[in-house]
């Protein structure tokens, strides 16, 4: 995985860097801040984890991280990954900039997600990608409504104007615009996310299930 030429394939992960008391938050009343932020930075590696499954094709990876810094970063998940802030603005604002960075370096095919979803799989990320040779848009959509995965061939900028983040609309929302557009939109597995305290069980099971 180079970090920094141009290749037709950019992924761009979302995270956090797992500081007791600002990672996964809305655990921290069941967890404690430290156990709250120790599964953060499991969840971030087992996410990158299925992205080292990807293989031999031509993907750059990029981490955009919130919180910690650079040296932080690297020090935490190595050097081998280009890293960025994720910077101020509201979730919209802050895929929208990380998708026109990937573009503006040439990329062609641009898939973001996030680390909030352990069933997120190679065979999905590469799903993905492929998907992207034949349709404007691919989203994978998360139970609580929103989406884990966002994948386009071009900057939409629309797709993220006026958004309820952090509701349970956004992917509803997203398709309305998608539609009005007219995108071909491809849909990939419903997956559950991990963000609050009756969501334990989802990592529960994917880690008793890796273990066996």
């Amino acid at each position: 995985m180079n970090p920094t030429n141009s290749v037709p394939e950019h992924l761009i992960v979302f995270t956090r860097y797992p500081e007791p008391g600002k990672a996964k938050t809305r655990l921290i009343p069941v967890l404690g801040a430290v156990e709250a932020a120790q599964l953060q930075r499991r969840m971030t590696e087992h996410t990158l984890l299925q992205v080292s499954k990807l293989g031999d094709r031509s993907l750059t990876v990029e981490v955009r991280f919130a919180d910690g810094n650079l040296e932080l970063m690297q020090q935490w998940l190595g050097t081998n990954i280009d890293y960025q802030p994720q910077g101020r603005g509201d979730l919209g604002e802050r895929i929208k900039r990380s998708l026109a960075a990937a573009f503006a370096r040439g990329s062609q095919r641009v898939v973001t997600i996030g680390t909030d979803c352990p069933g997120i799989s190679a065979e999905l990320l590469a799903t993905a990608f492929h998907q992207l040779h034949e349709c404007d848009l691919v989203l994978g959509p998360a139970i609580d409504g929103g989406y884990y995965l966002i994948g386009l061939n071009r900057l939409i900028a629309e797709l993220f104007n006026n958004i309820s983040w952090g509701s349970s609309e956004v992917l509803q929302q997203t398709q309305a615009i998608a539609q009005k557009l007219n995108l071909s939109v491809a849909l990939l597995p419903s997956l559950a996310d991990v963000d609050r305290p009756e969501d334990l069980v989802v990592w529960e099971q994917q880690s008793r299930g890796e273990m066996i």
